[in-house]
Parts: C-alpha cells; sequence; structure tokens
C-alpha cells in the first residue's frame, strides 16, 4: 500500500511512521553509520522531522515497511540550504513549487529482487505525487555514485554546482526537473510502474 503522510508530534502512535522511522535508523545508522540522532535506541528523527515534512511510504499487506521518502519544503529551513549550501553554486533552488527529497530509504529487510522493486515503485509514487500536487522540482542531496543511480533513471536530472566531502563520502547536490513527460521518461528505463489503485492510497494528517 501506498501512504502519504505528514509529521505529527504524535508519530507513534501511527505504525506506519513509527516503522519507517525504525527502518530509517537500521540502514542510516546501523547500515551506512551515519553521524545521527538516535531516538529511544530505535528510530532515527532529526530536526527537520517537523510540521510541513510529507512522507511518501510504501507498505506490505501487514503494514510492514518497504520503502519510504521524506519530501521537505524549501520555503523553510531543509538540508541543501541549511547544511550543505556549498553544493548549491550561487543559492539553492527555493519556491512553493520545488521540494526537498531526503531520506530516501529501502528496507533492509527486503531481497535484493524486491529492494529493486520497492525501489521503482517509490520513484513512480514520487512522480505521480509531483503532478498530482504541482511539485516542479525535486532536490536533494546524494553520495556521487548514488547520484549516478538517480540520473540514469531518465527523467531530467543534473547535478547542482559543488561538491563536498562529508565522512569519507563525496556529496553532490542535484536538481530533478518533474514534467508530464517524467513518467514516460522513467518508463523507457524500466523505473515507472503506475500505481494500482486496488492497493489503495493513504493520505494522513
Amino acid at each position: 500500500m501506498f501512504h502519504v503522510l505528514h509529521y505529527t508530534s504524535n508519530w507513534r502512535s501511527d505504525p506506519i511512521l513509527r516503522s519507517m522511522f525504525e527502518a530509517r535508523k537500521r540502514v542510516f545508522i546501523d547500515l551506512l553509520k551515519w553521524d545521527l540522532p538516535v531516538l529511544e535506541d530505535s528510530y532515527e528523527v532529526d530536526r527537520f522531522d517537523e510540521p510541513g515534512a510529507i512522507y511518501l511510504v510504501l507498505s506490505d499487506a501487514d503494514g510492514n515497511h518497504r520503502a519510504s521518502t521524506r519530501l521537505l519544503p524549501t520555503g523553510r529551513p531543509h538540508l541543501l540550504d541549511t547544511l550543505f549550501p556549498d553544493l548549491c553554486g550561487a543559492r539553492p533552488p527555493k519556491g512553493p513549487d520545488t521540494w526537498e527529497i531526503t531520506r530516501f530509504c529501502l528496507d533492509r529487510n527486503l531481497r535484493a529482487s524486491d529492494r529493486l522493486t520497492a525501489r521503482n515503485e517509490l520513484v513512480s509514487a514520487m512522480a505521480d505525487y509531483a503532478l498530482a500536487f504541482g511539485i516542479r522540482t525535486y532536490t536533494g542531496v546524494a553520495e556521487i555514485g548514488w547520484f549516478r543511480q538517480i540520473e540514469a533513471f531518465g527523467w531530467n536530472c543534473r547535478a547542482l554546482e559543488g561538491l563536498a566531502l562529508k565522512q569519507d563520502q563525496t556529496l553532490t547536490g542535484l536538481r530533478i526537473d518533474i514534467t508530464e513527460e517524467t513518467p514516460s521518461l522513467l518508463k523507457v528505463t524500466g523505473i515507472y510502474q503506475r500505481h494500482d489503485r486496488s492497493e489503495g492510497v493513504r493520505h494522513a494528517a
């Protein structure tokens, strides 16, 4: 199932949000060894998880986390302008139709083939969500190898000016422009998968 969720301070009461924060801890802290805050030794929740953040989450039939990403409005502080301004050149892209992608997370418990499927479904959901809600540009920060993969998905993606070295990783800023042609471009590379409406979409504030 595909969930569109908004941050709430009562996120522990929502099993989908709770499992997402648990999955982020397993991926970004336990696996990738990022230096991030840990809440209650179980959840990766940072200062950008606040009102205004939106989460696109894929779960299985039992509600288990498969994949997720966080979208941040660029009209308020976000990673690119707050922590990585040197990756942007003159200034980071901002505006009501520009949102930042962060915490793109594929669950560690998935098999390799299932991770690939979940990745493609989440990228497709990001494109569909943008078209449905007037998002014209996604921005983000990515390790250079991951950026090359994102670029190869086929959509209109380019690096912003500047590189940074953090925790022995080379990072770059990125910009993805979304148009009506984006699903077709993603389909050419085998990424795009139209959401099956019979599986349901859950929107929750």
